[in-house]
């Protein structure tokens, strides 16, 4: 391909994942002259449901330039604060994973080396009461945080729930108004060159062609070309996450939707439950293994408190990654790039950092196999920091009631979880592997609400006597609950911030 500029790129595949990467390279190429296409075919459905987010979306948006009230309004959008996992420890528990820290450092130690120091006696306080997002989420409140925070425990960062769908079609409206232009149709040939094997064109079953210098692909799993035409490999992970299988049905729309959203332990895996404003996501991840998928089915509409919206939908997948994102002069993005299941809410997340790899190390000059390489190490090295804090959930269950949490419990787990596991259950030390999607108050919560404690604690919290620190504990709780109480319902701050954008 040589050393030319690139500025005719065909991103193959809509959804979320294809519009996404459209509204981006639009504004990429912004005052310059360029040619995005995007095709894909009406008859070839997505994946997308009811989608939970981690707080990286609102830069996503932001780098846009897209008002979140307009956002909001178009996608049926509420807000998050975190995740409630129930039953994960054992039937009957349940603990909170926010977009926050829990308390705020003392003289350069971290917070929790203070509770571990006092866990001898009868606190009758835990971790979450010292966390203003986990208190918000508990009263079904939200608040955004103030720009210039007046208290650390009053930073924190949210998310939001919304379809899918109307995401992606608002996306489109954004591309196509900067100039990209959108082709109906199927994939009939993907047409190579013989000297080196680069994508030159995709023909269409109109019988037409969309040639480009750079292809996205964003084909879901199918892979189309970065698989089925370049064949890219594909990493299993199962031995470490051995869900496969998920089965998703919307229902009715809850009164009172929380700020949050609820991932419940089932029998042989998991039910999430993502309240949007006028419906409910439901799903249940689960291993083909240990449960059939009508077992799976009965189960799901049992659990769902609302009633169902459609009949339920079955996916398949393999855990794992692409073993390269960037063939040639395809990148991949989305489900064509590997796939980890959606327990902390971060296959949106992984394609914006995709777009984030391609515009960084966008081939301005001609296609470079040192950038390639970059790209893909980066790609490897985020899928498996991810793969690691969601194996945690599994790994550190208490939970023998059934074949599946019997199989977690005993499963090898990848020599960089336990590293920083063993590290932790030794001296509470929370090990961050640059870069990460999770800070290390999110592996502290999971830690915390999964029952691993540290045997030590950083011996520098000794400096602060007991009488004073207990007070400020208790300073610092009763802060958090009067500011909590404060704020309105999620749904009335919703109501009041598209209102307000009415005004």
């Amino acid at each position: 391909m040589g050393n030319s500029a690139v500025n005719q790129v065909v991103i193959l595949g809509g959804g979320t994942a294809g519009w996404m990467a459209a509204a981006s390279l639009a504004r990429y190429f912004e005052g310059r002259q360029a040619q995005i296409t995007l095709v894909e075919s009406a008859d070839i459905g997505t994946v997308g449901v009811g989608e939970a987010t981690i707080p990286s979306i609102r830069d996503f948006n932001a780098s846009l330039g897209v008002d979140e009230r307009d956002f909001i309004r178009a996608t049926d959008a509420t807000f998050k604060l975190g995740i409630e996992f129930c039953d994960w420890r054992a039937p009957g528990s349940a603990f909170f994973h926010p977009f926050a820290d829990f308390g705020q450092p003392l003289n350069g130690v971290a917070f929790h080396h203070y509770l571990n120091r006092l866990r001898g006696d009868d606190l009758g306080h835990s971790l979450e009461d010292h966390c203003f997002a986990v208190q918000l989420a508990r009263r079904g409140r939200f608040a955004q945080p103030h720009e210039q925070p007046p208290t650390p425990l009053a930073d924190y960062g949210y998310a939001y729930h919304f379809d899918a769908g109307r995401y992606a079609s608002f996306l489109r409206r954004y591309a196509e108004a900067r100039g990209v232009i959108r082709r109906e149709g199927k994939v009939t040939h993907v047409e190579q060159d013989p000297n080196n094997g680069f994508i030159t064109a995709l023909h269409l079953d109109d019988g037409g062609r969309a040639e480009a210098q750079l292809f996205i692909d964003c084909s879901g799993f199918r892979g189309v070309l970065i698989e089925q035409t370049l064949q890219a490999g594909h990493e299993d992970w199962r031995q470490w996450l051995p869900c496969d299988s998920a089965i998703a049905a919307p229902g009715a729309a809850m009164a009172e939707p929380p700020p949050y959203t609820r991932c419940t332990a089932l029998d042989a895996g998991w039910q999430w439950r993502i309240p949007l404003q006028s419906r409910t996501g439901n799903g249940y991840v689960y291993s083909q293994a240990f449960v059939s998928d009508e077992q799976a089915k009965q189960t799901l509409l049992k659990q769902m408190a609302e009633s169902p919206l459609k009949d339920p939908k079955t996916f398949r997948f393999v855990a794992g990654p692409r073993k390269s994102i960037w063939e040639k002069n395809c990148f991949a993005l989305g489900l064509a790039s590997g796939f980890l299941e959606p327990l902390e809410s971060t296959s949106i997340s992984l394609i914006q950092t995709g777009i984030a790899k391609l515009l960084r190390l966008f081939p301005e000059s001609g296609f470079h196999e040192v950038d390639r390489a970059e790209a893909n190490r980066q790609h490897h090295h985020e899928f498996e920091r991810i793969r690691d804090f969601l194996v945690l959930h599994y790994k550190t269950t208490q939970r023998t009631d059934t074949p599946f949490w019997r199989h977690c419990q005993a499963m090898p787990i990848p020599d960089s979880l336990a590293h920083k596991l063993e590290l932790f259950r030794h001296r509470g030390e929370l090990v961050k592997m640059e870069p990460e999607a999770f800070e290390p108050d999110s592996w502290l919560a999971i830690y915390s609400g999964m029952g691993v404690q540290p045997t030590h604690y950083d011996i520098r919290a000794n400096k602060v006597p007991e009488t004073t620190l207990t007070d400020e504990l208790g300073k610092m709780r009763a802060m958090i609950t009067q500011a909590a109480e404060q704020a309105p319902s999620h749904s009335a701050f919703i109501r009041q911030h598209e209102l307000d954008r009415q005004s």
